[in-house]
């Protein structure tokens, strides 16, 4: 079907419904009776508000407060599945492994074991798969070894064991058009959410891309690596780097961790976090310093002369109030 529709039809495609593999991502398991416990110290977010019908946004920290990972955390079986950027899941691995030594939880590279799906406006698809999402942003339906993540009022994400891949994607391709991994981070962009690659490893803590803001930091959990530094700025620091959202008229796509140029202080003023194409036109998050942002001229590059950017509206609002409440 895909190769059927126009220039113009394709780039509409992340405002309809469509489905894309998402081959972007892979999949780390953590499992075992320790899995919890090990876990609730080494990541943001809180595993006492996980089970079977609830994920989470999260991310891994040095003791800095940096991320080394961002990824969507669901239980599953004896143990938890960790979707992120297939370019950290090695280190990731590695290094989680040095710490559950003294654990009773093992740890592996399971994305092979699972093919995953996005989908936008798949409600009707789901529902014949005998998956009915519910109604809050990181709501799970499983049917079988079949799970469904609900991410935004018409985002969902499927998660399918590698054995049933061909027939699932076939019902999938029934009922909706193939879009492309670009349709998805577009959509990706247009919720605000941020997420760590290789390029922006350890560039960033969780405030600086509004994990918090997404569900992805909890402040009542206690204690893990980089605990400290997130907890202060939440409470007592004033963050002057955010995340924005932000549109070029045209040009080249700029790579996670591409820098941004002010007049304001005359050197980069932040870096792009995820930016894909819309149409003719390109739509990005990125981390800008404040000041540069009151300013307003923000440009793509180390240079004056580069690509002028403009800001566009995110779709929520931040609240420290709220965010401490997790």
């Amino acid at each position: 079907m895909m190769a059927t529709l126009t220039f113009f039809q394709r780039s509409a495609m992340a405002d309809s419904a469509f489905y894309t593999a998402l081959t972007h991502e892979g999949v780390l398991a953590v499992r075992g009776v320790d899995a919890a416990k090990f876990l609730q110290g080494q990541l943001t977010c809180n595993l006492n508000y996980l089970d079977a019908e609830t994920a989470s946004l999260g991310a891994r920290c040095t003791p800095k407060g940096r991320m080394t990972s961002s990824f969507r955390i669901l239980a599953e079986g004896d143990g938890y599945l960790l979707a992120m950027a297939s370019e950290l899941l090695e280190a990731q691995l590695a290094d989680l492994k040095k710490y559950a030594v003294f654990s009773k939880a093992s740890l592996s590279d399971d994305s092979a074991t699972w093919a995953r799906f996005g989908l936008v406006g798949g409600e009707a698809v789901l529902a014949s798969l005998d998956m009915r999402l519910p109604a809050q942003v990181d709501g799970v339906a499983r049917a079988g070894q079949l799970l469904a993540v609900r991410l935004g009022e018409d985002r969902a994400e499927l998660w399918v064991p590698a054995a049933r891949a061909s027939e699932v994607r076939e019902r999938l391709a029934a009922s909706l058009g193939e879009g492309s991994l670009n349709d998805w981070l577009l959509a990706q962009i247009r919720a605000g959410v941020g997420q760590v690659f290789g390029a922006t490893r350890e560039l960033f803590i969780p405030q600086m891309i509004n994990l918090q803001a997404v569900g992805g930091v909890s402040f009542k959990k206690g204690c893990y690596t980089g605990q400290e530094i997130v907890a202060r700025m939440q409470y007592l620091g004033r963050l002057k780097r955010r995340l924005y959202r932000l549109a070029l008229d045209a040009g080249e796509l700029p790579a996670p961790g591409s820098e941004l140029f002010s007049p304001v202080h005359g050197s980069s003023v932040g870096e792009v976090v995820l930016a894909a194409r819309a149409g003719d036109a390109i739509e990005l998050l990125a981390v800008l310093q404040d000041d540069a942002v009151a300013d307003g001229r923000i440009r793509l590059g180390q240079a004056e002369e580069g690509p002028a950017l403009r800001l566009l509206d995110l779709p929520y609002v931040l609240d420290s109030d709220r965010e401490i409440q997790r």
